[in-house]
């Protein structure tokens, strides 16, 4: 186990005390937070940085670690001997649960939705799933469409009566207690700044389960940091985002004692969604080329592909001051890209 102690901050960064929660050490941190300068050359400003939480380390990196540290951490100290969870076929957080898993010596067992129409035979059996079954996790499928947390409690209830101690993580780890990996990101971000001396304008990201915005608009806050978030939605209507991350938002902030927090400090843009969730739109395609090409990292066509997409159609807007800092929170996702070739490799020759 490790405490909010082990991260030292530097004078003048003000600490969230997250001592009293049960957590593991499962990421690398602090990840990098990198500037971008090919690209902010090549849009003339603003000054784009990224942070780098592609590179937590737990089975090919991801956002989700960090809320694992935190969700495994309050498992194991209810003695669980299973997690149980569930996400979209293609999901990040099923394939850094099952790592996680591995890494502490549970057994997994994940829910797949069949979320996207019309996939190839290999979306199933490629990317992330291929690593679900390196990773010894056992898996169902469910169609599109039903309840999957439900569907998940199902499963717990039948793991439960079996004799087994479940431990349920719904889907993308978004619960209060999976927020405040994002709340220690936020602490992160803060003390990096502090290091270069910088100021933080923006910060851009895709937003989904909402856990990953909610938990950053919480740390935040309570660092009374007035930073901007901008959740680029990858699947849901920007009225809709809004109050699902608020509502994880105020949750969050109750359980590390910031009190209430505004529902004006929940910024989302839905105009990057395309078709709908797991689809890439034509910005997506753009955009996860434009950082291979340009930067030599790797996006993913679901969300980090999104929220990047969003970033540049922003900056092309003239949303930013050329000489802001804007920091693109980089959710991972990499291993999905191999459920993409086909769609992906017609765009080898534009990038």
């Amino acid at each position: 186990m490790r405490t909010e102690a082990d991260h030292i901050l530097p004078k003048g960064v003000s600490g969230l005390n997250l001592d009293e929660f049960p957590r593991v050490t499962l990421s690398h941190g602090p990840t990098p937070l990198e500037p971008m300068p090919r690209l902010s050359e090549h849009f003339g400003g603003p000054n784009i940085f990224i942070k780098r939480d592609d590179c937590t380390g737990l089975g090919t990196g991801g956002n989700k670690t960090r809320k694992l540290e935190f969700l495994v951490g309050e498992a194991l100290s209810e003695n669980a001997d299973i997690l149980v969870t569930q996400g979209a076929v293609q999901s990040n957080h099923v394939r850094q649960t099952a790592a996680a898993a591995c890494r502490m010596g549970l057994d997994c067992h994940g829910l797949l939705e069949r979320r996207v129409p019309g996939v190839g035979k290999d979306y199933e059996t490629t990317g992330n799933v291929f690593l679900d079954h390196m990773f010894g996790a056992t898996l169902e499928f469910r169609e599109a469409g039903l309840d999957m947390n439900a569907e998940a409690l199902a499963v717990v209830e039948k793991l439960s009566a079996e004799g087994r101690r479940p431990y349920f993580i719904p889907g993308g780890g978004s619960n209060a207690t999976g927020a405040l990996g994002y709340a220690v990101c936020a602490q992160e971000l803060m003390a990096q700044s502090e290091e270069r001396k910088m100021n933080i304008d923006w910060i851009v990201m895709g937003t989904g389960s909402t856990g990953t915005q909610a938990g950053l608009v919480a740390g935040l806050f309570a660092m009374d940091a007035d930073i901007p978030v901008m959740g680029i939605s990858v699947r849901q209507k920007r009225d809709v985002q809004i109050k699902a991350v608020h509502g994880l938002v105020e949750k969050t902030s109750a359980k590390i004692g910031a009190g209430s927090i505004p529902v004006a400090k929940v910024i989302v843009d839905d105009g990057y969604v395309g078709d709908g969730y797991g689809i890439p739109a034509q910005s997506t395609l753009e955009a996860v080329m434009m950082a291979a090409r340009m930067e030599g990292i790797l996006l993913d066509p679901v969300y980090s592909g999104k929220g990047f997409a969003g970033l540049v159609g922003m900056v092309r807007d003239g949303f930013f001051k050329a000489g802001d800092n804007v920091v693109f929170l980089h959710t991972g996702g990499s291993a999905a890209l191999f459920a993409y070739q086909d769609v992906l490799s017609g765009h080898f020759s534009q990038g």
